[in-house]
């Protein structure tokens, strides 16, 4: 196996390990709130403490990779990773649970960035298509075995096997880790951290976080205006200081490339919408079709199958193609997905419903994936370690605010219309949402882009 194949199997094995812990909890809420006594309020802490930890962890991701190299930074997050999973495992109350939850976001969020920044810099840019699919696979793979496996584990060893599960893998990633990548000097050793950035940052991120939190739940008050207020202001405050300082925590300099932008914002309009509407579509399934949570969980079977042929169909047809019909189809068809919805009024619509979430599955997919392949093609490799970390941290952001944007407008409706209506109206405008990234297709140079990917003449 060559040195490339051995760094992006170790990067995609930490992905699906990352993957997995977010999802996979979900599924014993009900057994963590018996066994710990814990309120609905308190549970949703055990969610959001791990994507908070992993999010507040991505800014020091390029600064500790410059300063301790690329091979030292994955293997502390994956022993940081590990160990707080193992805590996790045995915790005792839900603030001890929360607390190793965060401690393994924290793992995770220096995992994914400098996974990804080792495994780019090593394919040219015609290459990357490939490697995308397979991220993106792995992305399928994991929301879609995480119900069915938690629940068997549930049932097997109790809530604390969903945690003690991940530890094999996690312990042979390690390994894995340990053995193959190679040690390599550190970037830059005299550059002195950025406190007052970071502390910016991390403030800004944590603010905005938790207010969309509060948005997502049923009582949208005052404070969470506030706190994404001042999120927002800090977020600023963090901007301009990064523009200014020699070597900031984050290089947003590298915003200035449309591409990247181009893909930032794909991300948000369409990944990010389908996160918030499937929340919303697995209440409405059960609330107001009848349907059983398993029968709503089924349906993300015709998604998967969806996103598996898109994941394909990119991977075969980005390098010929370029990202803006990908882009657009997938916009079209996620739209007409969630469209689809609007139009069912009964369980019994199976049929409808299946194609309306393999539709979804289709054009979400087309979307993500050709925006993972674009993403960095104007990105230097020395730069890569500051691209992964911004590209993350725009991934978590479009899922908060994907969430907290749709629950938020249903619960408005709802307090105004009937429930049917109010989920219609909901379902609307996520469709239209969807369509937003369409009028920045047009702007895209796609023939450039696709210059980008032609292979490079070897000279001998």
């Amino acid at each position: 196996m060559s040195y490339r194949s051995k760094v992006a199997v170790v990067y995609l094995l930490g992905f699906f390990i990352d993957l997995i812990n977010m999802f996979i909890a979900n599924v014993a809420y009900p057994a963590i709130a018996h066994s710990l006594r814990a309120s609905v309020a308190g549970l949703a802490w055990v969610s959001n403490g791990y994507i908070m930890g992993l999010t507040l962890a991505i800014p020091l991701s390029a600064w500790l990779t410059q300063r301790a190299g690329a091979r030292q930074v994955f293997l502390l997050s994956l022993a940081l990773f590990t160990l707080a999973t193992a805590a996790a495992s045995f915790a005792d109350s839900l603030s001890a649970l929360v607390f190793w939850r965060v401690a393994q976001g924290a793992g995770g969020g220096l995992l994914i960035p400098v996974g990804q920044a080792l495994a780019w810099r090593l394919y040219a840019p015609h290459e990357r298509a490939k490697i995308a699919s397979a991220v993106m696979l792995v992305g399928l793979l994991a929301p879609a075995l995480s119900p069915a496996a938690g629940g068997l584990l549930i049932t097997a060893l109790g809530w604390r096997g969903v945690f003690f599960a991940s530890l094999p893998l996690a312990l042979a990633t390690l390994a894995l880790a340990y053995c193959w990548l190679r040690r390599e000097a550190p970037a830059d050793r005299s550059a002195p951290p950025d406190a007052t950035g970071l502390a910016l940052g991390c403030g800004a991120l944590f603010l905005l976080l938790f207010g969309l939190t509060r948005l997502s739940g049923s009582h949208a008050t005052g404070l969470a205006a506030l706190l994404l207020l001042a999120g927002g202001t800090l977020l600023a405050l963090f901007a301009r200081r990064c523009r200014k300082r020699p070597a900031p925590v984050l290089n947003l300099n590298l915003l200035a490339d449309p591409l990247l932008r181009f893909s930032m914002a794909v991300y948000q309009g369409v990944p990010g919408v389908f996160i918030g509407i499937s929340l919303v579509a697995m209440l409405w399934l059960q609330n107001q079709l009848g349907l059983t949570p398993s029968a709503a969980g089924m349906l993300m079977m015709p998604w998967s199958l969806g996103s598996f042929l898109a994941i394909c169909l990119t991977g075969k047809t980005f390098n010929a193609l370029g990202p803006r019909p990908l882009i657009m189809a997938g916009c079209l068809l996620q739209a007409a997905g969630i469209a689809l919805l609007t139009q069912i009024e009964s369980g019994e619509q199976q049929a409808a419903l299946a194609g309306a979430f393999a539709l979804m599955g289709v054009g979400g997919s087309l979307c993500s994936s050709a925006a993972q392949s674009s993403a960095f093609l104007n990105t230097p490799n020395a730069a890569l370690p500051d691209a992964a970390a911004l590209w993350n941290i725009n991934r978590q952001l479009s899922f908060c605010f994907g969430v907290a944007l749709f629950t938020l407008l249903l619960d408005q409706l709802c307090a105004h219309f009937a429930p049917a209506q109010a989920y219609s109206w909901t379902f609307w405008c996520a469709a239209l949402a969807t369509l937003l990234p369409l009028p920045l297709c047009f702007r895209l140079d796609n023939r450039a882009v696709k210059l980008r990917l032609v292979p490079k003449q070897e000279t001998s």
